[in-house]
């Protein structure tokens, strides 16, 4: 190793003790506070991990870098049994002098961006002590319940669901894995729509769901707050505003994989998708001024965690993914803008990208029938997701979201059969 490159990473381990410490010493009160570690001894002990990785390498043994570890944790013991004897019983500030020991030895080993993400995240961490425990105070023993049973359907569930399909053509659509993936998600973004009302707020919460949970699946927005739309009828138009922005995320994911895979089908179709979702920006500035002046009083939100909407979800999903399946096979390329319409009540990104590569440079598909059925499928969807909302949503949300549709649905169809 270059003299060069072993200062700089004897430099990034001393870096990262001291941020630490700089947030040890500021949440202590800073200049004169009693702490166990502060700037100074943080860096050093940065300084002193990477070193004993380094000494270790050159000596050909693990047992140095093993005995400078230890040595270096029994003063931390120490330190911590001095600080529990004055009366201090957190072990925060021990923890953190660890991880700058091993964040230290990581940037010896190379792994040098590795450790300063796990520097930075430590110093956020520590810094958000008084939002973290906030947060833990409004948890209720119902949320806890909630948790777990989101831990259950996903982590011990999911991974025991066979992965593959239950028959031969058009049942090799319905794969019981890919269906409960399905329920995980429809229940992850409620419980992320919760954590974030908790967090921040009901109505930047539910539009920052809107936001990133479009980039998934709007469908699965929009079932999830119809369905919260029943108990909580105060929030409405917050709905609304979510449910509309996964509806123009949904916009932008599609132009994203059909210009990654057919460049040519994008320049014919990407006007009247851009502006569909142009306009469903604009409706969302629209109610998020209305909420402001028409909902200011407080909401009580309970833990939206439940299988029921999320099982009918699925039941539907596999439903219309049969159909759709179905309609393709009998019907053919002569029937892709029906089938398009068909599988874009289930799907739009299967038919995008299926579209997109029949239509690429020799393929089966002309363009203009592959851009029009592009718009089908995604107007299509759009159509089923009002349809969800009209469903099962309170009659504040149909209210609230049916301009949305129309003026959605007249800007893509419009744009994109008759100019």
């Amino acid at each position: 190793m270059e003299q060069t490159d072993l200062f700089f990473r004897f430099g990034v381990a001393t870096a990262i003790g001291f941020l630490i410490g700089v947030q040890r010493e500021f949440s202590h009160g800073g200049r004169g506070a009693e702490i166990f570690a502060g700037e100074r001894t943080l860096a050093l002990m940065g300084l002193v991990g990477c070193a004993a990785a380094f000494s270790a390498d050159i000596l050909d043994t693990p047992w140095v870098f093993i005995a400078i570890i230890l040595l270096l944790a029994m003063f931390i013991g120490v330190g911590y049994f001095v600080s529990a004897w004055r009366g201090g019983m957190g072990l925060t500030t021990e923890v953190a002098a660890i991880v700058v020991i091993l964040s230290g030895a990581l940037v010896y080993w190379g792994h040098i961006v590795l450790a300063i993400a796990i520097g930075v995240a430590t110093a956020v961490l520590l810094s958000i002590k008084l939002e973290t425990d906030t947060f833990v105070r409004q948890i209720s023993r119902e949320d806890v319940y909630a948790t777990l049973k989101f831990a259950v359907i996903s982590a011990i569930i999911l991974p025991v669901l066979p992965n593959v399909p239950l028959g031969p053509e058009p049942l090799d659509v319905l794969n019981p894995y890919q269906i409960w993936l399905m329920v995980v998600f429809i229940s992850g973004i409620s419980f992320l729509g919760y954590v974030l009302m908790k967090l921040v707020g009901s109505r930047i919460g539910i539009g920052l769901t809107g936001f990133f949970g479009g980039l998934a699946s709007s469908t699965a927005v929009t079932l999830s707050f119809s369905e919260r739309s029943q108990r909580e009828r105060g929030l409405a138009k917050p709905f609304a505003l979510a449910i509309t922005i996964s509806w123009t995320m949904m916009f932008s994911r599609v132009l994203v994989e059909i210009a990654a895979l057919n460049r040519t089908l994008f320049n014919e179709v990407y006007l009247p998708l851009i502006l569909s979702g142009i306009v469903g920006f604009g409706y969302c500035i629209y109610l998020y001024f209305a909420q402001k002046s028409e909902e200011e009083g407080d909401v009580t939100i309970t833990n939206p965690f439940e299988l029921g909407p999320a099982f009918k979800f699925g039941l539907i999903y596999a439903g219309i993914l049969l159909i759709s399946r179905t309609a393709q096979l009998y019907l053919g390329d002569l029937g892709v803008l029906a089938s398009s319409i068909l599988a874009g009540l289930a799907d739009v990104d299967a038919i995008t990208l299926s579209v997109a590569r029949l239509s690429q440079a020799g393929g089966s598909l002309e363009i203009p029938t592959a851009s029009q059925a592009v718009i089908l499928a995604a107007m299509s969807n759009t159509i089923a997701k009002g349809f969800l909302v009209i469903a099962s949503g309170s009659r504040g949300l149909r209210r609230a979201i049916l301009p949305a549709i129309l003026l959605i649905l007249a800007t893509g169809l419009g744009v994109g059969f008759l100019f």
